[in-house]
């Protein structure tokens, strides 16, 4: 695949000469939904799927970009001297927004740059190909003008490129596992401080399929922005009577006690799902780290029905998929990533898995018309130079 991006580059920029070659993964959360934004735990890992680039440093103030994935779409050419969102720019919007936010904090750029990319994660499926290019382009920009920068601060400033450029008010839990994967393990990470630990992830015994519905959505056009204003309106109610920063900063108990502050009771229900799965992520890796999978798997299970019926961002892809996987005796499976569409996680018997994928595959084509699409994953590396 390196080689066809290669002659890809080659036919679309001249040569092959002086470039560099680098990789940031997708990645996926195993539970811990719609908390980072509020400043709960999440326990997301890279996959050792994602976004190959290859770039080369220009001699004019010119940057161009091309996708392998958006083949009909000519090279998106922009001006270092005038960058700023545009529609027709698609995809693009999000490398040019990482290098909008390295100007803003004052790294010089000197030059333009032009860059091929390649991604084998689904579009749009929420296993974050948004987050992977902006950190393959803020690798880009760290190793093609020799920055003295941290693996932290690249993912902020790309995360950044996402709020303010692009648009969408994403936490910051896509960026930090794309930037500090490690193979093997996953990171349950605290948003509001940023605190992580890293878990080993040894499921010998079983995959981790991730099953995607093939049903799109862009988060700009979702709900997405409407929860975390709807949480933001919990989260104030709350203050009033009770000295907290964040929803996650509550326990279960505080919250059940508290809970008839809010008078809507749709936005009751959204900070419930926050509480509770913050709480569920902190035991969902206790139970892990002591080898207890099924338990584990169990709260995965919870953690969708409180996202189908509290947070409400499943949709009926998503349901019949998790429903068909739990008919399948499966250890553990939910919807993951933002919701609205995108892919499920489950957990399966390595020896089940064929048959799990024809049995799930098969009810979700009778119940949706729609044929998903099944990976068997590994976890990998974060962002890297090749």
């Amino acid at each position: 695949m390196l080689e066809q991006l290669k002659q890809t580059f080659i036919e679309t920029f001249g040569s092959i000469n002086e470039v560099q070659i680098f990789f940031a993964p997708g990645r996926v959360n195993l539970i811990g939904e719609h908390t980072d934004y509020n400043g709960g735990h999440v326990f997301p890992c890279a996959l050792s799927i994602g976004t190959y680039a290859i770039a080369r440093k220009r001699n004019d103030r010119k940057i161009r970009l091309y996708s392998m994935n958006y083949a009909e779409a000519s090279v998106i050419e922009v001006d270092l001297n005038d960058l700023s969102f545009d529609d027709a720019h698609g995809w693009a919007n999000y490398p040019i927004g990482v290098v909008w936010t390295f100007l803003q904090s004052n790294y010089s750029i000197t030059t333009g740059f032009e860059v091929a990319f390649y991604g084998n994660i689904p579009n749009g499926a929420g296993l974050s190909s948004s987050a992977s290019i902006e950190l393959a382009t803020s690798i880009v920009l760290k190793e093609l003008f020799e920055f003295d920068i941290e693996k932290l601060d690249m993912i902020k400033l790309s995360q950044k490129a996402e709020n303010e450029f692009v648009g969408v008010t994403c936490g910051i839990m896509d960026q930090f596992a794309i930037g500090m994967g490690k193979k093997d393990h996953a990171i349950l990470l605290n948003c509001d401080t940023l605190e992580y630990v890293y878990s080993p992830i040894l499921l010998e015994e079983y995959a981790m399929i991730i099953a995607d519905t093939n049903k799109r959505r862009g988060l700009t056009d979702s709900k997405y922005n409407e929860r975390r204003k709807q949480c933001e309106e919990a989260l104030k109610t709350l203050k009033r009577e009770l000295d907290i920063e964040t929803l996650a900063d509550l326990t279960k108990d505080d919250f059940e006690k508290h809970r008839l502050l809010i008078e809507d009771p749709i936005i009751q229900k959204r900070a419930k799902h926050v509480v509770y799965e913050n709480r569920r992520t902190i035991e969902a890796v206790e139970k892990l780290n002591r080898n207890d999978i099924n338990g584990f798997g169990r709260l995965m299970n919870e953690s969708h029905r409180s996202l189908r019926d509290d947070y409400e961002v499943s949709c009926k892809e998503l349901d019949v998929l998790v429903k068909a996987a739990w008919n399948e005796d499966v250890i553990g499976s939910r919807m993951t990533g933002a919701g609205f569409g995108g892919c499920t996680i489950n957990i399966v018997a390595r020896g089940r898995v064929d048959s799990f994928i024809e049995r799930v595959g098969s009810a979700y084509r009778e119940l949706t018309g729609l044929d998903a699409d099944f990976y068997v994953v590994e976890i990998g590396d974060g962002v890297t130079t090749l």
